[in-house]
């Protein structure tokens, strides 16, 4: 009786997985940076947010990309540009970070400095519960002064 049973429930469930939509897993991107970029800045796109409220906005449970830096840098800056209002967390070896859209950035957050070699998590937030597409610029290039900041 039990082997019947067993099968019974074998015969019915195969059409159901045959039918079932194939679950993809998406991968986090890994990307390995070092001081000799061979592309200066590094252009990278994707939707911000995720179901996830955080102190950082709405982010996504993995990271949108995992940096790989194999020796220090001396200076690195990641700039988000975006029609929503994108946040940026950077979880890495010197801690956890967050930057939010504000007016000083004008509108486009920024994550700049010194980093230590090791592996980063960055996860592109939004303000909002809403997604909105984004560009993220990776470059070791420092912004010229701009004269209307003090």
């Amino acid at each position: 009786m039990k082997t019947f049973r067993l099968l019974a429930a074998v015969l019915f469930a195969t059409p159901i997985i045959w039918n079932y939509p194939q679950i993809v897993i998406a991968q986090t991107a890994k990307i390995q940076i070092n001081s000799l970029m061979q592309k200066d800045p590094i252009i990278l796109t994707g939707s911000s947010g995720g179901s996830q409220l955080s102190k950082c906005g709405y982010l996504n449970q993995s990271p949108n990309y995992v940096f790989q830096i194999q020796t220090a840098l001396p200076y690195l800056r990641l700039t988000i540009e975006s029609q929503g209002k994108p946040t940026l967390s950077v979880d890495g070896p010197g801690g956890k970070f967050c930057v939010l859209t504000d007016n000083y950035t004008g509108e486009k957050p920024e994550f700049s400095g010194y980093w230590p070699p090791g592996e980063y998590s960055i996860y592109v937030g939004e303000s909002s519960a809403q997604p909105s597409d984004y560009t993220l610029s990776v470059s070791q290039q420092r912004k010229p002064n701009n004269p209307d900041r003090h």
